[in-house]
C-alpha cells in the first residue's frame, strides 16, 4: 500500500461516522431550538399573554373590521383546511400536523391548546387564526437557522411581551415610528422594519415538506428572485392595499403611501370568502356577510388584473395550422399561480370557428360535472411521492413531476392545432384564462373530511361542495384569415 493510498483510506475512516450521520439525516434539526418541530415557531415565552382581537378592536376598530373575515382571521376555521388537517391527522398524526397549525393558529399551537382538527373547546385566541396580536408580536425571524436555511414553516419568533420588576408588559411592533401616545398605556410600542418587509410574510408563505424539506409552496422565493423584489416592492405593498392602489403599485413599482395601507390581506383565495360569506348569511350576520362579499370581490379583481392574453396565428403551407396563445403575468409579484400549485388550477379555454360557424378548435372545456377534458393546457404543478406515484396531500408530496407556472413579468406560450376549415374566410378565436381554487373532486373530498364538530349544514347551509366558482381572469377575442400569404 503506497503512501497516497494510506492517506486516502485514513481520511475515509475518519470521516465515515460523520458521513454516515449526514446520509441518515440530510437536514439535521436542532430540536431544542425548534421545540415545536415540524413547526419552526419560536415562542419567547413570558408572563405576557396573547391578546384577543376584540380587545385590539377597542382602539383600532377600522383595522379590526378590515381583518375580520380575512384569510388570516379565517385561517383555522377554513373548512377546506380543516378537511385537509383531519386527513393529515389520520394519516401521519398530530406530531406532523403541528406544522400546519403553526401558521394557521400560532397561539393555539404554541400553548398546546390545539390537539388536533376541529374547533370544539378552543378559546378565542386559538380560533382567531392569524390575529392582530400574532403579527404584531413577531420580534424576529430564524430563516438562516431552519433545516433548509431558508424561510419555512413558520420560522418567526413570537414575543407578546416582556417580564419586568413591575410585572409583565405587552410590547406590540409595527413598521412605523410610534407616537408618544401609542398603546394608550395598555401596551408599549416598538418600531420594527421587519413588518414592512416580505421576510415577515415568508415565514408562513414558504411551506416545505416536514421530512424532505421540499418546497411545496415557494411564494416568497418566487418574489425574491423576481423584478418586484429588485424594485423594493414587498408583499405588504400589494396585499395590504385597495385594488386600485395594487394596480398602480404593480404597474409603476410605486410604493403606496402610509395612508393607503389596509388590513384586508386580499389574495386569490376567493373560495374561502365564498364559503365564509355563506356561513355569515346563515348566521344572520349582515355586517360580516357584506365585509366578506367585499373581500370576495377584491380577490376576484386581483385575479382579473393579474394576467393578459395575446393570440397569434401560425400558418403552414398557406393555411392556418395553429393558434399561439401567450399568457403574460403582468401584475402578480410571484408566480402565477402560486401557493399550493398542485391543488390550484389555472388553464386556457380556447375555441375557434370558421366563417361558416364550424368548430375547428376546442380545448379546456368541461367534459363533466366540474371535470376538465384531457389535454387541457394547465398552468400548475403535479406532485408525487417518494415512489414516483401521483400525490396531492402535502405530507406525501416530496417532489413535483411537473412544475409549470408563470414568473412575475414573464410569459408562457401555448399552441393549439386547428382543424381544416370547411368554409374559407376568417377564423374567429375566443381565448379565456380561467382559474379555480381546486378541482371539484378535490374540494368535495376535503369537505367530506371536515371534523364532526364542524357542521357544514348548520354553519354553511351546504351538505357538500357545490360547484367550485370559476373566475375568468382575462379574455381575448380575435379573428384571422384561414389562408396565409
Amino acid at each position: 500500500m503506497n503512501r497516497g493510498t494510506k492517506i486516502t483510506l485514513s481520511l475515509l475512516l475518519l470521516t465515515a461516522p460523520a458521513f454516515a450521520a449526514f446520509a441518515a439525516d440530510y437536514f439535521p434539526v436542532d430540536r431544542e431550538f425548534y421545540p415545536y418541530y415540524p413547526s419552526l415557531i419560536k415562542w419567547d415565552r413570558s408572563k405576557a399573554e396573547f391578546t384577543e382581537p376584540e380587545v385590539c378592536a377597542g382602539c383600532h376598530p377600522q383595522q379590526y373590521d378590515e381583518w375580520n373575515g380575512s384569510v388570516h382571521a379565517l385561517a383555522l376555521q377554513d373548512p377546506i383546511y380543516q378537511g385537509e388537517l383531519n386527513k393529515g391527522f389520520k394519516a401521519v398524526g398530530h406530531e406532523v400536523t403541528r406544522q400546519c397549525e403553526g401558521c394557521h393558529s400560532p397561539a393555539g399551537m404554541v400553548t398546546g391548546e390545539i390537539k388536533g382538527p376541529g374547533l370544539k373547546g378552543l378559546g378565542r385566541m386559538a380560533q382567531a387564526g392569524v390575529s392582530c396580536d400574532i403579527c404584531h408580536s413577531i420580534s424576529g425571524v430564524t430563516h438562516l437557522r431552519t433545516p433548509s436555511r431558508e424561510p419555512e414553516n413558520g420560522s418567526f419568533i413570537l414575543s407578546p411581551g416582556v417580564d419586568t420588576r413591575e410585572g409583565a408588559k405587552l410590547v406590540k411592533r409595527g413598521p412605523f415610528k410610534p407616537s408618544k401616545e401609542c398603546g394608550g398605556g395598555f401596551h408599549e410600542c416598538a418600531e420594527s422594519p421587519l413588518h414592512a418587509q416580505a421576510d415577515l410574510c415568508a415565514s408562513c408563505h414558504q411551506v416545505y415538506h416536514h421530512e424532505s424539506h421540499f418546497p411545496l409552496e415557494s411564494t416568497y422565493l418566487e418574489w425574491k428572485h423576481g423584478p418586484y423584489a429588485q424594485k423594493n416592492i414587498h408583499c405588504q405593498d400589494c396585499h395590504m392595499v385597495e385594488t386600485d392602489t395594487f394596480i398602480q403599485t404593480a404597474d409603476s413599482f410605486r410604493k403606496p403611501e402610509r395612508s393607503e395601507y389596509r388590513h384586508y390581506f386580499s389574495g386569490a383565495n376567493y373560495l374561502l370568502y365564498f364559503l365564509a360569506g355563506e356561513a355569515a348569511k346563515k348566521a344572520g350576520d349582515a355586517k360580516l356577510a357584506s365585509a366578506l362579499e367585499k373581500k370576495y370581490q377584491m380577490a376576484v379583481a386581483k385575479l382579473k388584473s393579474a394576467a393578459q392574453l395575446e393570440v397569434q396565428p401560425v400558418y403552414r403551407n398557406g393555411a392556418l395550422a395553429e393558434v399561439k396563445v401567450r399568457v403574460k403575468n403582468i401584475r402578480a409579484g410571484h408566480n402565477l399561480p402560486t401557493s399550493l400549485t398542485n391543488v390550484r388550477e389555472m388553464w386556457l379555454e380556447v375555441t375557434a370557428k370558421d366563417a361558416g360557424g364550424n368548430v375547428v378548435l376546442t380545448s379546456g372545456v368541461f367534459d363533466g360535472p366540474g371535470s376538465l377534458e384531457p389535454g387541457t393546457r394547465m398552468f400548475n404543478s403535479e406532485g408525487m411521492g417518494k415512489d414516483f406515484h401521483f400525490a396531492i396531500d402535502p405530507w406525501v408530496v416530496t417532489a413535483f413531476s411537473r412544475h409549470d407556472t408563470i414568473p412575475p413579468r414573464g410569459y408562457k406560450d401555448a399552441y393549439f392545432g386547428v382543424s381544416p376549415v370547411k368554409k374559407p374566410g376568417n377564423v374567429t378565436v375566443d381565448a379565456r384564462l380561467l382559474y379555480r381554487q381546486a378541482d371539484q373532486k378535490v374540494a368535495r373530498k376535503l369537505l367530506r373530511e371536515v371534523p364532526e364538530d364542524i357542521s357544514l349544514e348548520n354553519i354553511y347551509g351546504i351538505s357538500s361542495m357545490t360547484a367550485v366558482p370559476v373566475v375568468e381572469m382575462t379574455r381575448t377575442k380575435t379573428s384571422f384569415k384561414s389562408k396565409g400569404n
